[in-house]
């Protein structure tokens, strides 16, 4: 059952597995895709994980079912993750952040090192540079694409939920290896659209994103994951967080896009419980 808490004004909704809560390291997972994502798709991709850790999962400010307020700098993201941990009482936790997640996993690791066990990255950069190269990709996808609404994604210039569904909805097809357009349908009827959210993050965060030369200060185990055929974070953007994360190591998961954790979803569970064992000595009450 879903819960709520209060953290910098604002009211985030979250799961909890709370089982064993005070024996099990906690994971906590940090969705993609600002306002056209929620806590629901990692919820569900990372139950497994429950048997050994504590996992939590939540819809950032202006996301899901949780309240929308400004700013949604990676500064803010990042104090209501720190607040999020400090309320439930946490103590060093393992963040897993995937795609735009993933931005705010490494702006947490760089706040707040001392709250972390390690981290997991799956398919995100650390600076904006691919952006180039993913609209080449959409465009020469053999699917139909139009440009001018690319270039209304990418800069965040939507004009209201609507237009933000039907711009997701052309790019939908890239995301994943097989297309299954049955689920490509459900799905797109379940996402939460709030385009204040992408607008914003898309223009103000975006433009001035790269962390590449603050790499080297994360010394934290952190494991690097990748779809090879991910066209909107490519494996160019997890080579270059490889090369510059001194503690890390990276996985390529050849069947899948952009969403490795569901197209290849045993193995890659399996290199999550193989990464955190060899790295974590999980918290004994």
């Amino acid at each position: 059952m879903s819960q709520t808490i209060e953290v910098n004004g604002v009211r985030l909704v979250y799961d909890d597995s709370g089982k064993g809560a005070g024996r099990k390291t906690t994971i906590v997972t940090l969705h993609g895709g600002p306002g056209m994502s929620s806590r629901a798709g990692d919820w569900a991709a990372f139950q497994p994980l429950t048997d050994e850790y504590r996992l939590i999962s939540y819809d950032q400010r202006g996301n899901g079912e949780s309240e929308g307020r400004e700013p949604y700098s990676h500064a803010q993201f990042v104090a209501d993750l720190e607040a999020l941990r400090q309320e439930l009482g946490l103590g060093r936790i393992v963040v897993l952040g995937g795609s735009y997640g993933g931005f705010l996993a490494l702006e947490y690791a760089l706040a707040h090192p001392e709250n972390l066990h390690a981290l997991i990255l799956r398919d995100t950069a650390a600076s904006n540079r691919f952006q180039g190269t993913s609209k080449e990709r959409a465009m020469s996808s053999g699917f139909p694409m139009d440009e001018a609404t690319l270039d209304r994604l990418f800069s965040g210039q939507v004009r209201d939920n609507d237009d933000f569904r039907a711009s997701f909805a052309m790019i939908q097809p890239l995301y994943t290896v097989e297309r299954d357009p049955a689920a490509e349908a459900e799905r797109l009827a379940r996402i939460p659209f709030r385009y204040e959210t992408h607008n914003w993050a898309f223009s103000r965060n975006q433009p001035n994103y790269d962390l590449v030369d603050r790499l080297l200060e994360i010394t934290v185990p952190v494991l690097v994951t990748v779809g090879r055929h991910d066209w909107i974070t490519p494996l160019e953007a997890s080579e270059e967080l490889a090369a510059h994360l001194p503690n890390s190591e990276l996985v390529v998961f050849e069947r899948s896009g952009h969403s490795p954790q569901l197209e290849e979803q045993p193995l890659y569970l399996q290199t999550v419980r193989d990464f955190l064992a060899r790295h974590l000595t999980a918290v004994r009450a």
